[in-house]
């Protein structure tokens, strides 16, 4: 198994392609997008838990009722979420890709993301999308198109095998703000040329969501647009995964690798960071438990200030542990920071080292630092991963509509 950065188009099968529509008023940059296979395929998708889901949403959930799609269109510069004709937009970006594409409309899967609450200019995409070139060279552009306040393009692949066939999993996501566990303004598209059944594609993505997207935070908001989707054309053609043994496992795994990777790109490019903050507790009796704590320590908007200053307060660890509603010891607990520069521990059985200072400030002055908390009660573990909280991001999120 190897790791590569060839995205949507790594897989066999699979092209994309970018224009500049104009969609957001003033903007220059690409913002429309199409990641297409040249062959139907299994498809499966998990949403935002947000109650308020944007229109592109709805009808991307309807078009898989079938579990099968061969295209998503993309767009940025607006969510096209709690807008005017919000459903009818997305159903037309749908049907005229659809015709651009020799495709069936419900074939065609919309996303969207951008301001939310203005209507879509519409009109731009319809006109936009017949200038789009597909080329399997083009993961990169359609990933700076579908990008909103995210600094870089976040993308991976693994290649692997199943039944003697070599396989690939590829993809691209877009994720700065808005972002927090429960599919935080985050979108994911991931394609792949294994063969695997739509359910047990399904099965596999819900799965890994919850271990790779739902452990990361910015900023503790949940979008309205926040999706992930697989499509699977099985071009490998080795034998189609139906149920579950060696061969979903294996898929599983590099699943699992591809969105963890992405998960944390979005993570260490929150808007407006400047170090990943990566949360790990060990010796938890439930993986739940040491899931809840981890993910309150890297949603802590305390916590992620004293990253960005070098401070190396686990008071505010331990703080955010004790309101994350996960029972456990405080009297047993020891807490590390972490970095390339070394490691310090600041905190053993709920009490203070005395660690010297000017030590624990050069260890987090690297650009990606490590909680590491210890409970003693147990032998389970789960990370998560956020950022540190920085002047930029209220910089940026001030005037973001306009």
């Amino acid at each position: 198994m190897s790791k590569e950065n060839k995205g949507v188009c790594f897989a066999k099968g699979f092209t994309a392609g970018a224009a500049h529509a104009g969609i957001k008023e003033g903007s220059t940059k690409d913002d429309l997008a199409i990641i297409y296979s040249s062959t139907p395929c299994n498809a499966a998708a998990v949403y935002t838990t947000n109650v308020v889901k944007a229109a592109p949403l709805k009808v991307t959930k309807e078009h898989l009722s079938n579990g099968r799609a061969q295209a998503i269109i993309i767009n940025s510069g607006n969510a096209n979420a709690a807008a005017m004709n919000g459903e009818l937009h997305a159903i037309e970006t749908a049907q005229k890709a659809a015709e651009v594409l020799g495709l069936k409309p419900e074939d065609v899967l919309v996303a969207s993301t951008g301001v939310i609450g203005q209507e879509l200019n519409v009109d731009a995409i319809l006109k936009t999308l017949p200038k789009i070139e597909l080329s399997n060279e083009n993961s990169e552009a359609a990933n700076l198109a579908i990008m909103t306040t995210d600094t870089k393009t976040k993308t991976c692949g693994m290649s692997f095998e199943l039944n003697g066939k070599e396989c690939h999993i590829g993809g691209i996501c877009k994720g700065s703000g808005m972002i927090h566990p429960n599919m935080g303004t985050m979108l994911a598209f991931i394609t792949t040329d294994a063969a695997i059944s739509s359910e047990m594609l399904q099965k596999a993505l819900k799965t890994n969501v919850r271990t790779t997207f739902n452990r990361i935070s910015v900023d503790g908001d949940t979008s309205t647009n926040d999706m992930v989707i697989v499509l699977a054309n099985g071009q490998a053609e080795n034998e189609e995964i139906i149920s579950e043994g060696k061969e979903y496992k294996q898929f599983f795994f590099a699943l699992h690798q591809v969105m963890e990777c992405l998960a944390i790109q979005i993570a260490a490019d929150g808007e407006g960071a400047s170090r990943l903050i990566t949360c790990t507790v060990s010796g938890a009796n439930t993986e739940d438990q040491a899931e809840t704590l981890a993910r309150s320590v890297v949603s802590s908007s305390l916590t992620k200030a004293a990253m960005f200053g070098r401070d190396a307060n686990w008071g505010r660890v331990i703080c955010a542990m004790g309101y994350s509603g996960a029972d456990f010891d405080p009297d047993h607990v020891d807490i590390a920071f972490g970095s390339a520069k070394g490691e310090i521990v600041l905190c053993k059985d709920g009490r203070e080292t005395k660690a010297d200072d000017d030590v624990a400030y050069e260890i987090l002055g690297e650009d990606a630092i490590d909680i590491l908390i210890t409970l003693h009660e147990g032998n389970e573990s789960a990370t998560c991963w956020g950022c540190d909280l920085t002047y930029d991001y209220v910089t940026i999120n001030k005037d973001y509509r306009t």
